[in-house]
C-alpha cells in the first residue's frame, strides 16, 4: 500500500459507501477480483484496507443510529 495515507483510505471507504450504498460490498469485491486477475498485490492490499474501513464505518453508523 505504498503511497496511500490512512486519511485517503478512510476517504475512499466513505466515498464507496456514499456512491454505492447497499452495493458497496459488491463494488469492493469486483475491484479486488479485477486486481487479482491483474496480479496487482498492492492494489489488492489497498482495497482490503478500504473494505475494513468500510466495515468500521458501518459499525459506527449503526451504533449512532441505535443511540438516537
Amino acid at each position: 500500500m505504498a503511497g496511500i495515507t490512512e486519511w485517503e483510505l478512510w476517504a475512499c471507504a466513505q466515498q464507496v459507501l456514499t456512491q454505492h450504498q447497499n452495493g458497496a460490498d459488491d463494488f469492493v469485491a469486483e475491484r479486488i477480483a479485477s486486481l487479482q486477475n491483474a496480479g496487482d498485490t498492492n492494489g489488492i492490499a489497498t482495497w482490503f484496507a478500504i473494505a475494513e474501513r468500510l466495515k468500521q464505518l458501518r459499525r459506527s453508523s449503526s451504533r449512532d443510529e441505535s443511540v438516537q
